[in-house]
């Protein structure tokens, strides 16, 4: 490790996302230019720097220092403080002002900008506005500086201090060290890295505000793999394991979180350990069963329609002769006020729905239609030909406050609403949807239990249709239109646990829909990929090679994950200059990661890249037309999106569809995925890996268990309210099962009596 100072010369590269810099620094000792490299914030052309780092030797560009940690080295007399000053890096001042400051203040210029920038209006020219715009530009460009200094002596990555003073601003080293577990919330930094300045703070591992911090981050773990609660033993065992917490001293912890309100914590007679929830997600899981139950109490009203009227009409309007099994459950609607409707592909229930929709207008009624995410609603827009939203939509969500105008006091104007892709709604979205249906309006839910359950927490469909409180359909038939694609039958085929039929393993003239391309080695695999996406199928099929083709892979790690096939993609498809060196070219296929309200983007919403401004440090993503800006430093809220999760593809369908399979995707190869993937295909399905890890994922149909006690409530109600519960009302029951989807063996099921 060497120390070098100097005058930095000029900046040769500069990432705005992460302030990755490459720089030419001619050195005091000697005036000899050496270039360096590293992490930089805000640094500027003549600056003085002092450097510490080590030496490399880049095979094209040659010898570099490397920074490790730098500081800014501040001028003292009169002619440098004027110097750096004219360099242009505090908005607002010009040649004229700094000559004034100078005048006035000499060499104490740069201390008064810093400490009493209320003197600054003693100069001529410079008003109360300006004297601020000085200060604050002043602030904001040290304001870095001091995060990553900060960063670096707790032994922590700088590139994180932009996201840090993204949320933080000028002030961010002192919020942090007031409360260092802040930044856990932060995306792509964490819990752990939060602990770690915490005790290098001088945190104690047994300090109260250390436990319960530990305590809820535990418990957000399993909201994050799905489930709603953790049971007491789980967070006990973690604190002691991994944060060397003693289990007296968490049991108190978690009473103190039940007593202030952030946890609940339900038992049942003569239980040793408990289940620990966060408040919301136990507001929302009772929510949703008492509002379920209140709303199978209204009777419905009688609504006077023969089945052939209902036939008629539905012939009449869609040209569509409804199956016996159809015309039943259609009838059922008609009679409950809520139902299920599940079936796999090709089993009618899009029909259904359409079906639905010309039956209620006969009658005059309003129907509502809406689905978990954008794409699914659009879909659902385009085959019925009617309007569909979000259900975030429907409610009004508002960004600015933070909640659903909709809800039990302004419910939804709507005598029937119909949720598609119900299987991807979580506790709490649904909990929000059962506020804001009136007690007369008719709820039917409608997906495919089947596949992958929700991202968000809970297992909300399968909980509903577990509990048979709510009467449910599953259309098996497969129509004969559908039986004859490859891509239903194969998908029918997985779902039953079989093997699909692999036969085609080319493209060639005889077209099909569905193709196998055995390749074991990751490597090939990709290729392969690489090249049905650039040549083969564009040329064979006729597709768009980014617009209509998507690579669905069961993760992100390996050569056949996410982000080696979308460098891979991106290099093939969109070559060119990308962001300062970043990960985004202009027209690139990008993915919003996470819903931002404020934007009206939600996640596994696919766009294009239209324009990127590296003056003003933004770009602009094209959804279905609709324009969305971002700053370099939001873009962590995106990926490319050649190549995305099969998770994040739930609710979707694509023209194409090529999935790798490989053995190297083990732990994540089950029946419900493969199944999803393959569904998501419209018109070619194209599988590229080996037969052995197809065989894994049909092996395992043990989908990882979900805690949820919504099932539970539904049935029997609460358990014995402990700490924290809601209205401490006392009920005995079983505490709830891990519920899974039922995947076969049902067709109707009767309410629950």
């Amino acid at each position: 490790m060497i120390t070098l100072q100097g005058h930095l010369e000029r900046i040769t590269y500069y990432n705005e996302e992460n302030h990755y810099t490459v720089a030419r620094l001619k050195t005091d000792k000697d005036q000899t230019p050496v270039t360096v490299t590293g992490f930089m914030p805000a640094v500027s052309p003549g600056e003085t720097l002092k450097i510490r780092g080590r030496w490399e030797t880049h095979p094209k560009y040659g010898r570099q220092l490397k920074v490790e940690s730098f500081e800014v080295v501040l001028p003292v007399s009169a002619d440098e403080i004027k110097k750096y000053l004219e360099s242009g890096f505090i908005n607002g001042i010009g040649p004229k002002i700094v000559a004034a400051l100078i005048s006035r203040y000499k060499d104490r210029t740069l201390e008064i900008i810093e400490k009493n920038p209320e003197k600054l209006t003693d100069v001529k020219g410079i008003g109360k506005v300006k004297a601020a715009q000085i200060s604050n530009s002043w602030r904001e460009h040290h304001a870095l500086r001091d995060i990553m200094r900060f960063l670096q002596e707790n032994g922590i990555a700088t590139s994180y201090s932009a996201k840090i003073f993204k949320e933080y601003g000028n002030d961010a080293v002192n919020i942090i060290q007031n409360d260092p577990y802040c930044i856990a919330d932060i995306p792509g930094i964490g819990f752990y890295i939060a602990d770690r300045i915490a005790q290098n703070l001088g945190g104690l591992k047994d300090k109260p505000e250390r436990i319960n911090a530990c305590i809820i981050h535990i418990i957000e773990q399993f909201v994050a793999q799905g489930h709603t609660f953790a049971y007491e033993e789980q967070i006990l065992k973690r604190c002691e394991n991994i944060f060397k917490i003693e289990r007296s001293k968490t049991k108190d912890a978690m009473l103190y979180l039940a007593d202030a309100g952030e946890l609940v914590i339900e038992k049942t007679v003569g239980a040793e350990t408990g289940a620990v929830y966060l408040k919301s997600l136990h507001e929302a899981e009772t929510g949703i069963a008492d509002r379920i139950k209140a709303v199978l109490s209204v009777p419905i009203p009688p609504l006077h329609i023969d089945p052939q009227q209902i036939t008629q009409e539905v012939l009449r309007k869609l040209a569509i002769k409804l199956s016996s099994e159809q015309l039943n459950v259609l009838q059922e609607c008609l009679s409950h006020r809520a139902i299920v409707i599940t079936g796999g592909p090709g089993t009618g229930k899009t029909t259904l729905i359409r079906s639905i929709n010309t039956v209620f207008e006969l009658l005059g009624k309003k129907i509502m239609l809406a689905a978990p995410t954008g794409r699914a609603a659009r879909r659902l827009s385009e085959v019925t030909r009617r309007e569909a939203n979000t259900i975030h939509k429907i409610l009004g969500y508002n960004f600015k406050d933070g909640f659903f105008n909709k809800n039990q006091d302004n419910p939804l104007d709507a005598d029937a609403i119909i949720i598609d892709e119900a299987s991807m709604v979580d506790v709490y979205l649904m909990f929000y949807l059962l506020k804001a249906i009136s007690m007369h309006c008719l709820l039917i839910l409608v997906g495919d239990t089947f596949q992958l359950p929700s991202v968000g927490p809970g297992n909300v469909l399968a909980d509903i249709i577990n509990s048979k409180i709510i009467k449910t359909f599953e259309l098996k038939k497969i129509f004969r239109q559908a039986q004859g694609s490859p891509i239903v039958m194969n998908a029918h085929r997985v779902r039953a646990g079989k093997m699909p039929d692999l036969k085609k393993d080319c493209i060639s003239e005889n077209l099909s829909e569905f193709y196998f391309i055995e390749q074991n080695k990751p490597d090939r695999a990709v290729e392969t990929i690489v090249e049905l996406c650039t040549k083969r199928i564009p040329k064979v099929f006729n597709f768009d090679c980014v617009n209509d083709i998507q690579v669905l892979t069961p993760m992100h790690k390996g050569e056949a994950g996410t982000a080696n096939l979308n460098q891979a993609l991106q290099k093939a498809l969109n070559p060119g200059s990308a962001l300062k060196g970043g990960r985004f070219n202009i027209e690139d296929k990008v993915m919003h990661l996470k819903n931002n309200y404020q934007k009206e983007v939600f996640n596994g919403d696919i766009g294009t890249i239209i324009s990127i401004d590296t003056v003003n440090s933004r770009l602009s993503v094209d959804y279905y037309g609709r324009i969305v800006a971002y700053d370099f430093a939001e873009t962590e809220e995106l990926s490319l999106a050649y190549a995305i999760t099969v998770h994040k593809s739930q609710g979707s369908e694509y023209p194409a569809v090529i999935v790798p399979i490989m053995t190297q995707h083990f732990a994540l190869l089950q029946r419900n995925l493969l199944y999803t993937a393959i569904t998501r295909g419209k018109k070619l399905v194209i599988l590229v890996g080996s037969k052995k890890a197809i065989n894994i994922a049909l092996k395992n149909d043990r989908p990882g268990n979900r805690l949820s006690g919504l099932a539970n409530r539904l049935i029997k109600g609460p358990w014995i309210g402990d700490r924290g519960s809601v209205g401490g009302s006392a009920w005995e029951s079983n505490p709830p099962e891990t519920v899974l989807a039922p995947h076969t063996g049902f067709e109707v099921r009767e309410p629950h009596q």
